[in-house]
């Protein structure tokens, strides 16, 4: 096999073998998984402020409904003493009336508020509902993304040591010089140090050589270089 075609078949390999150490490395920092965690946190801390607030409701709806008991209570013992006859003054009856119109009148505010209130927290428990269901399902997301991650980076890791087997084997069939060019490129070239040409382009840079270098590439003996990147071609 041509020296230069074999170097291309150890680009590949060196490719694979970035792409797998990058992969690696993003599932070792545990990147996604934050993530997701994050996520996870956020959801449930809207859901723990959801019910704090369902809480006061209810903290305050029984304050109304005590107040609204007491008041009713209240009304009842003021129109015993209107009906039954225990009282005969006149202006003492109408005062009495007009308290029992006063206790029903807060009664009536109460009860509006208790409703308004009652209104508010039914809204509250759909929302708390809502946001029950998506943070068990982002702790769920959690649970799968970890597990994939492990089983990924076990698949990785035997992924990792067979390429990076055939690359010393196809390594050392290639000249230490030619190697050692390939490996300084490849520092200085983003790992890219060799390039296939196909239709006069250069697989590295994508750049269009001319006519002339064309010609001139065919025709030379050893190493070829690409004119705009200096990567090594494989024609």
């Amino acid at each position: 096999m041509d020296p230069a075609r074999r170097l291309l078949d150890l680009q590949a390999l060196d490719t694979t073998i970035d792409r797998l150490v990058a992969r690696d490395r993003a599932l070792t920092s545990g990147t996604q998984l934050r993530a997701v965690r994050e996520r996870a946190d956020e959801a449930e801390g809207a859901l723990g402020e959801l019910r704090l607030r369902l809480d006061v409701f209810g903290r305050e709806a029984s304050t109304l409904e005590h107040e609204i008991d007491t008041i009713g209570r209240k009304v009842a013992a003021e129109e015993q003493r209107l009906y039954d006859g225990s009282v005969a003054n006149a202006k003492e009856l109408e005062s009495i009336q007009h308290e029992v119109t006063n206790l029903r009148r807060r009664i009536s505010d109460r009860e509006d508020e208790l409703l308004a209130l009652m209104e508010q927290r039914e809204a509250v428990e759909v929302a708390a509902r809502q946001a029950e269901t998506g943070s068990t399902e982002l702790r769920a997301e959690v649970d799968r993304v970890a597990a994939e991650s492990s089983d990924e980076t076990a698949r990785i890791a035997v992924e990792l040591e067979a390429a990076r087997a055939s690359r010393a084997t196809l390594a050392g069939s290639i000249d230490p010089d030619l190697l050692e060019l390939y490996e300084d490129l490849r520092a200085q070239k983003k790992g890219v140090g060799a390039a296939a040409l196909v239709d006069g382009v250069c697989q590295g840079c994508h750049e269009q050589l001319s006519a002339v270098e064309l010609d001139k590439l065919k025709h030379a003996e050893g190493i070829r270089r690409c004119e705009y990147c200096r990567r090594i071609l494989v024609l």
